[in-house]
């Protein structure tokens, strides 16, 4: 029997263990897969391609209850949680993008999340990590050895002729006695260190950005995977600790960017207010913090909607300039923007004005966001009134905006209940709330009992028992008869709201006691996996017979 233990996800990817025949395994790792699997030595290796029909499949697939077990995009898949699954002839789908995510799609959703994934005779220094990246954890030297017997020289940027270990490019025990084998096999184990720790801080997706680079096809790959939004959304984390690396066209169709301007269109309520301005971003996060934007906000002294328009994010209303990746991008700051950054937030601007009207929409806007701004006021037919004069900061701006709100009405902005409609999709009855504390480190009381209060390194708001209860539905982990004594492992959920993602905050629910924490996982997995934390819990509370 074996044990897959997820230490760590990032979207697809997992820093994990696999436990087998009394041994523990990190994963992802090269693995001496003869002695793992005995049974692989006297397998055929049979060559089924990856685009094989059902019935060539089920005629000549391997079967049988040893591992590891066979699996194909056109089988269901025999294995269970803990598993091991060696997927054959993988290493043929790198060159064809668009079935690679079609097969990957089909195969990571009929078999059990708590499994670890082998690709024989694929990893190379520099496709490990896009392997890595579409959930691949099992490697080993195969293909590596055969670059070496073709007499091709290996690195993360791509397979150059021999002759280039003699450049000095390279100062690894191979290298330095010419051994282009033990070179391929360090550059291998080098890329797949580099590839864990980037796993384990949760930046993946910042260096599968820069090797795809030198490939044209692992480019493809990841624009396909970005577009189907219903599988990779799931997978992908409501928030990382670290910064969103914006500096790259796919950065517009990460998932973090497309979830939070869908939210901000779809879910978020502004507060009540006739006029809107749209205003520049700035360098310094949260923005309100930038010498910029206290001037702005001197301007209008509280009587507009403010409303960020930057790249990649589309719109950052004020009130959620706190939440994740908001104020945790970095983008280069050049000034100029392209016909696809333009097309993308005027999109969102525009989905914006259409839902919520509003009696006059200002524009304090220059260059490429002003163009964006005035595509989408076109679209949603909104006459936008332009404040700026020259740059955005200018005194003549600036007392062109604090005209053009003479005599307007102020706007009781809130961001417990802006945050918590973008957060939870509910409005919450912020009426009986006393908030304390300075922003952005305020929290927020219902009497003397806090309700809420702002994570500082998300912007989401973190509820009590007593938040929670001003939360009517949504985001609610069932758990079985049982009151949790610490984390709450997968097993023990009976039920979780299909919305919820890894790091949203949760309400777990029982028979006999409820509990605040944080989701370790997606939806999705708590109810498939056999193993692993499904919520670290904050606070418990016992249920007595008055609660039930």
């Amino acid at each position: 029997m074996s044990v897959v233990e997820v230490k760590r996800r990032d979207g697809l990817a997992r820093v994990s263990t696999l436990s087998l025949e009394g041994e523990t395994y990190p994963l992802p790792d090269i693995l001496d897969v003869g002695t793992l699997f005995p049974g692989l030595m006297d397998s055929r290796m049979e060559n089924v391609p990856l685009g094989a029909d059902p019935y060539f499949t089920a005629r000549y697939l391997p079967k049988g209850s040893s591992q590891p077990f066979w699996a194909h995009p056109s089988e269901e898949g025999a294995a269970v949680s803990g598993a091991c699954v060696m997927v054959p002839c993988w290493h043929t789908a790198l060159a064809h993008p668009r079935s690679y995510v079609d097969w990957l799609v089909r195969l990571k959703t009929a078999l059990p999340p708590d499994t670890a994934w082998y690709t024989p005779a694929t990893a190379l220094p520099s496709n490990v990590a896009i392997l890595c990246y579409t959930g691949f954890d099992m490697f080993d030297f195969t293909a590596v050895d055969l670059k070496s017997s073709q007499g091709i020289f290996c690195l993360p940027e791509g397979d150059v002729s021999r002759e280039w270990q003699k450049k000095g490019i390279c100062s690894c025990p191979g290298c330095q006695i010419g051994d282009l084998r033990d070179h391929n096999r360090n550059a291998l184990l080098r890329e797949l260190a580099l590839v864990k720790g980037y796993i384990a801080d949760s930046r993946l997706r910042d260096l599968v950005e820069s090797r795809c680079r030198m490939d044209a096809s692992q480019v493809a790959i990841l624009r396909h995977l970005d577009q189907r939004l219903e599988f990779i959304e799931s997978a992908v984390p409501v928030s990382r600790p670290g910064p969103l690396l914006a500096t790259t066209g796919e950065v517009l169709h990460r998932v973090e960017v497309t979830r939070f301007a869908e939210r901000v269109v779809q879910r978020y309520q502004p507060p009540r207010a006739d006029v809107a301005v749209l205003l520049p971003c700035s360098a310094r996060k949260p923005y309100s913090t930038s010498q910029s934007h206290r001037r702005f906000r001197q301007a209008i002294a509280g009587r507009a909607l403010e409303l960020i328009v930057t790249s990649p994010l589309g719109l950052v209303p004020r009130e959620l300039e706190l939440v994740y990746p908001a104020a945790h991008y970095d983008v280069p700051v050049t000034g100029y923007w392209d016909a696809e950054e333009k097309e993308f937030v005027a999109g969102i601007i525009s989905g914006f004005l259409k839902k919520h009207r509003f009696r006059r929409v200002l524009a304090h806007l220059e260059g490429g966001a002003l163009e964006a701004a005035e595509t989408a006021a076109g679209r949603a037919g909104v006459e936008l009134l332009v404040t700026c004069n020259g740059r955005p900061t200018s005194q003549d701006s600036l007392s062109h905006l604090e005209s053009a709100l003479s005599g307007e009405g102020k706007v009781r902005h809130d961001t417990i209940r802006g945050t918590g409609t973008w957060q939870f999709d509910q409005v919450i009855d912020t009426r009986r709330l006393a908030i304390k504390g300075r922003y952005p480190e305020i929290r927020a009381f219902v009497g003397r009992n806090p309700a809420f209060s702002i994570d500082e390194a998300t912007g989401l708001l973190r509820p009590t028992f007593e938040g929670w209860a001003m939360i009517p539905e949504g985001y609610r982990v069932t758990i079985d008869e049982f009151i949790p004594t610490g984390d709450i492992l997968a097993p023990g959920v009976v039920d979780a709201d299909p919305r919820i993602r890894e790091g949203d905050e949760v309400l777990v629910k029982g028979s006999r006691a409820i509990a605040t924490g944080r989701a370790a996982m997606p939806a999705g997995e708590m109810l498939r996996s056999g193993r692993g934390v499904a919520v670290k819990v904050r606070k418990v509370k016992r249920l007595t017979r008055e609660h039930m």
